[in-house]
């Protein structure tokens, strides 16, 4: 069968874009449970088997980082696993860092952990009391700050919490709708994607004090239908990707990825519902920049 792929370019100031085609990425499928590369041309040039998996980076390396459900796991594009961490807590947060060490938010644990190259953990962070189990929902995807502080995203509680080195609270910012992907831009802003609880399907953009600046939301976008918004990146040019999340009943329904301008234009979209069901977490390889310097805002 003949795979379908869709790939669209929009008018941006009236004139086309020179793109011809879409980006190359690296994506997580969710619900299929793999992580893939993909080239411009749309196809897959690499996979891999990932259970449940809701975060990805490629490093400078050219491996990929991951979590597996319960794990994170490097691997090679030769597909050799060099860093496998396990854990009997729900995992939705990965991060290589600067030094060599694996940042890893453990959701139904509540812990923020520092690993290093040979699964020792070296720092915890612990955001709930000693035996309470925050659950399935406590904590989606989680970041490393260049400041050594902690950016969560709290699905359950609709709140994402940036926290400084020793996890004090610093900021909250409200979240209606479950936010799953939070990263901090360049200019200090702060960029969240929300789910599809009350108030969601959006991605909306914060200042330094938690007032928002920028958003996207469900029927904004002419033709395309937002469902869950899981990953997400800021673009050098201002642009802004984010993976419509097609679970919860929607298989096949809306684009994966949508690339909009900041007056909310358009300009490229992914579809490919044979291949994907639910891409959870983008990553553009066409995108300079160190994933482990924060670098790329995703």
């Amino acid at each position: 069968m003949k795979t379908k792929i869709m790939i669209s370019i929009a008018l941006v100031c009236g004139a086309a874009l020179a793109r011809a085609e879409g980006h190359r990425f690296a994506c997580a499928d969710y619900s299929q449970g793999k992580v893939c590369i993909v080239a411009a041309d749309g196809k897959i040039e690499w996979e891999y088997p990932a259970s449940n998996c809701n975060d990805l980076w490629v490093l400078p390396s050219g491996n990929l980082l991951f979590t597996t459900g319960h794990g994170v796991k490097e691997v090679t594009r030769e597909k050799k696993v060099v860093f496998d961490y396990e854990s009997k807590s729900e995992i939705y947060a990965c991060q290589r860092l600067a030094n060599g060490n694996t940042f890893i938010g453990e959701c139904s644990a509540g812990r923020l952990l520092d690993v290093d190259p040979s699964g020792k953990i070296v720092k915890e962070i612990k955001l709930l009391p000693e035996g309470k189990d925050g659950g399935h929902a406590y904590m989606r995807n989680a970041r490393r700050l260049a400041n050594g502080g902690y950016l969560v995203t709290h699905n359950g509680e609709s709140v994402v919490r940036e926290y400084d080195a020793q996890g004090k609270v610093v900021l909250e910012i409200p979240a209606a709708g479950g936010p799953h992907s939070a990263a901090r831009l360049a200019n200090g802003n702060t960029l969240i994607a929300c789910g599809d609880q009350a108030g969601g399907n959006r991605v909306f953009e914060t200042d330094a004090a938690g007032k928002t600046v920028w958003q996207i939301k469900d029927a904004e976008l002419p033709g395309i239908q937002l469902y869950f918004m899981a990953g997400l990146q800021r673009l050098p040019n201002g642009n802004t990707v984010v993976s419509n999340w097609l679970g919860h009943g929607n298989f096949g329904k809306a684009p994966h990825l949508i690339e909009v301008t900041p007056d909310k234009k358009v300009v490229w979209t992914y579809a490919n519902h044979e291949a994907f069901k639910t891409i959870s977490s983008v990553q553009l390889l066409d995108v300079k920049g160190d994933a482990t310097k924060n670098e790329i805002a995703h």
